[in-house]
């Protein structure tokens, strides 16, 4: 497109004219990561008006209003991802989930948005607009929409990959609302940063144990699994790989330090290849804005368990609620409450499985509420969601230990188990695991 400048400056309008195009009954698609803030507050300003608006939010991570009592007539909530701003909600049922697909899909691409809002960098000289620190789907989300509307955030930072759009594709342009976030606060899951216990510590370096130079590597959301790249436990490692969902604090570092080089990746050599980087510091997006050597890619392709296998020595590494005696890993329920989703957890166990050399890690503490519980469990409570099957269980690793349970039995996994567990838990695990599996 030729005259690409045109079609943005007279595009370019108020939030309040941008979101006059949304009518009673329409599904309204956010796209993954940050909600774009002066859209949503324009909306909202509309609920008197409005009546059975479908708001679909994949990644809610920001208090939007409309998650209060009160708003039910206006908008009926959807959402992709349990973060800590919609907990209440979901706990309350106020609010539905949209179960994702292994690739982390959602309805949107079997139900057309009626409007799909994303948050976009300006153009460059090309017209074409940066996703910022996560692609995720919104290129195919934008593509789904019957009308796209773009807040443009002139911090938002540019990568390789696939990390693009041409102003000609979008419907409308608004100006951006700094949220006064600042970069490292949180964790990947919203949660504001805390130190790590000596359990988080252990587990971290009984998973370096289990990495060797040259491996690729992922590892997902969880206040246990997002300390394996903070800790120093890999800093003597070489050659380290990258592909990965998300990106965690202290990825982006072991890349800087020539720790993380991808030289012996099978796919992207070189290249540090995520659907998303967000979560590290501001010498961490410097580093990544505008880095060739930092490529984001759709979500389908990245966390597509075919892409995840083609690496040889994948290793996946990810945090559990709970395992069962038999391996069944719960990743984002206690019982039937939703706590969080399942994200890539599947698809990465799936692909490490897959691979030549691959391994799949579950990490977490051995207990919870303050030691109160066992994580390690004869069965999973009634409801629970089974993240990962048993069948594709590999390594489980608690502050106690690793166990190893490819290729055991259910009696030998059961012991692997109880060996990790907590010394508290032992003997009650042991008198259930004879009852589960013993005549």
């Amino acid at each position: 497109m030729t005259h690409w400048r045109e079609h943005y400056d007279s595009h370019t309008v108020s939030p309040e004219e941008a979101v006059a195009v949304v009518k009673s009954g329409d599904r309204v698609a956010f796209t993954t990561g940050n909600e774009p803030t002066s859209l949503a507050y324009a909306l909202l300003a509309r609920a008197g008006e409005l009546r059975d608006v479908t708001l679909f939010l994949p990644t809610p991570s920001r208090d939007l209003g409309w998650y209060d009592p009160g708003f039910e007539e206006s908008f009926q909530i959807e959402v992709g991802y349990i973060l800590p701003v919609v907990r209440q909600i979901m706990a309350q049922r106020r609010c539905d989930y949209n179960v994702q697909t292994l690739r982390v899909e959602y309805g949107p691409f079997d139900r057309r948005p009626d409007v799909v809002l994303v948050e976009i960098s300006p153009p460059d000289d090309q017209g074409f607009c940066s996703f910022g620190a996560s692609l995720w789907n919104k290129k195919q989300e934008v593509r789904a929409a019957a009308i796209a509307l773009a807040e443009v955030n002139d911090r938002l930072i540019r990568t390789g990959g696939e990390n693009s759009i041409h102003v000609s594709e979008i419907d409308a342009f608004v100006a951006h609302v700094a949220s006064g976030r600042t970069p490292g606060a949180t964790d990947l899951l919203g949660r504001k940063s805390v130190e790590p216990g000596p359990a988080e510590r252990t587990i971290a370096a009984h998973v370096a144990g289990l990495i060797r130079d040259g491996d690729t590597l992922q590892i997902g959301v969880g206040s246990t699994s997002e300390w394996v790249a903070r800790l120093g436990v890999l800093e003597d490692k070489e050659d380290l790989g990258w592909h990965s969902e998300t990106t965690p604090r202290g990825v982006i570092a072991l890349a800087r330090r020539g720790v993380i080089t991808g030289k012996r990746k099978t796919l992207h050599a070189g290249k540090v290849v995520a659907t998303a980087v967000g979560g590290g510091d501001l010498d961490d997006m410097r580093f990544i804005d505008g880095n060739p050597d930092v490529e984001l890619y759709p979500a389908d392709y990245v966390i597509d368990p075919r892409t995840i296998a083609a690496h040889d020595n994948m290793v996946a590494v990810d945090s559990a609620v709970a395992v069962d005696l038999t391996g069944q890993v719960a990743g984002e329920s206690i019982g039937p409450t939703m706590i969080s989703g399942a994200g890539g957890h599947l698809a990465f166990a799936t692909g490490a499985y897959l691979s030549k050399g691959g391994r799949y890690i579950t990490v977490m503490p051995s207990t919870a509420r303050d030691g109160k519980l066992s994580r390690v469990v004869p069965a999973l409570e009634t409801g629970a969601v089974v993240t990962v099957p048993r069948t594709l269980a590999h390594y489980v690793v608690t502050e106690h230990g690793i166990a190893d349970l490819r290729g055991k039995t259910q009696r030998q996994r059961a012991g692997a188990l109880m060996e990790i567990a907590h010394p508290d838990f032992r003997a009650d695990l042991r008198s259930a695991a004879k009852k589960l599996f013993w005549p």
